[in-house]
């Protein structure tokens, strides 16, 4: 017996597997992943969101073709935005503690080969003496050389290994700033809000018909739609609602400007990106610049440092 389990915090995994039982070809083929940390199946970026059923129901199908026993457990609710950024914050945290440990592994043991392979060279011959052909000595010279080649290729090895182990734990150190960048903040706001006005246009969007082509929504149809896509909805308005309150947070306190169609004139003198550029016009999400040449630019005004009025 197989199940298929969906919780938001969790996200889409399935119990009942084992090794060598067929069900890891029908799991790769209708896109799950096998994670190693967790010793588990599970489908990709399905944690902290509401359950992709078109999935679920394509890997039911076809694992109850492959001759096995199928049950799904499907949870249909989802978290407040804040105990998913919350949780977000803390694997983050502990991922950046298990990169910054693994980058002091990998630079200790680079230093041991280094020290590893400047032995190995010490042990060679003074002043660089060459191999001498047919001496007694010939073959420990050889050896020498060998052994000191492979200690230097393996410092070199786990030079590189730790310079790639930092790299990963200083660039998982700033991920958490970057997702709350005022700038991407901003963006994060607009595209939620996309998403939220194409959901609710799903609800009384024309349906084909094979012979009348498209034609209005019934009652029964703008019902059914409504109540599937109520999750979504309410899921979307929570995330909206949260970043606008952590927009206003940083507007409030200096970290975002707050500028807006109705702040910014023609004109104006605003700074973008490190650059001064004079406001062409102010339209309603962006802003049109000039660029030093014939045409202009445009920027979103969560991108506008400061503002300088002509007087």
């Amino acid at each position: 017996m197989l199940t298929i389990t969906h919780t938001h915090e969790a996200g889409t995994m399935i119990d009942g597997t084992s090794r060598g039982d067929g069900t890891a070809e029908v799991l790769k083929s209708t896109g799950w992943r096998w994670g190693r940390s967790i010793s588990a199946w599970f489908v990709p970026q399905s944690r902290d969101r509401l359950p992709k059923l078109h999935t679920i129901t394509r890997t039911k199908t076809a694992l109850e073709a492959a001759g096995f026993e199928v049950t799904t457990e499907i949870d249909n609710s989802h978290r407040a935005t804040a105990d998913v950024e919350a949780g977000k914050i803390e694997r983050q945290a502990d991922r950046v503690a298990a990169l910054s440990a693994k980058a002091e592994r990998k630079t200790s043991a680079e230093d041991a080969a280094y020290d590893k392979a400047r032995a190995a060279l010490d042990r060679l011959p003074e002043g660089g003496e060459p191999i001498k052909v047919g001496h007694h000595s010939e073959g420990r010279h050889r050896n020498a050389i060998a052994k000191a080649d492979i200690a230097m290729r393996k410092s070199v090895e786990a030079s590189a290994e730790a310079t790639v182990a930092q790299a990963r734990a200083d660039a998982a150190t700033h991920t958490t700033d970057a997702r709350y960048n005022p700038v991407t903040v901003a963006n994060r706001i607009e595209t939620l809000g996309a998403e939220l006005r194409k959901l609710e246009r799903r609800i009384t969007a024309q349906c084909y018909d094979d012979t009348r082509g498209y034609i209005d929504a019934t009652a029964e149809q703008i019902q059914a739609l409504t109540t599937r896509l109520a999750p979504h909805i309410d899921e979307k308005r929570d995330q909206i609602a949260y970043w606008e309150a952590v927009r206003a947070a940083q507007v409030e306190s200096g970290t975002a400007t707050g500028y807006d169609r109705s702040t910014v004139k023609k004109g104006d003198r605003v700074k973008i990106r490190g650059q001064w550029r004079e406001v062409v016009r102010a339209n309603l999400k962006t802003v049109s610049v000039t660029t030093g040449y014939t045409w202009t630019d445009t920027a979103p005004y969560a991108e506008i440092q400061q503002l300088v009025r002509p007087e």
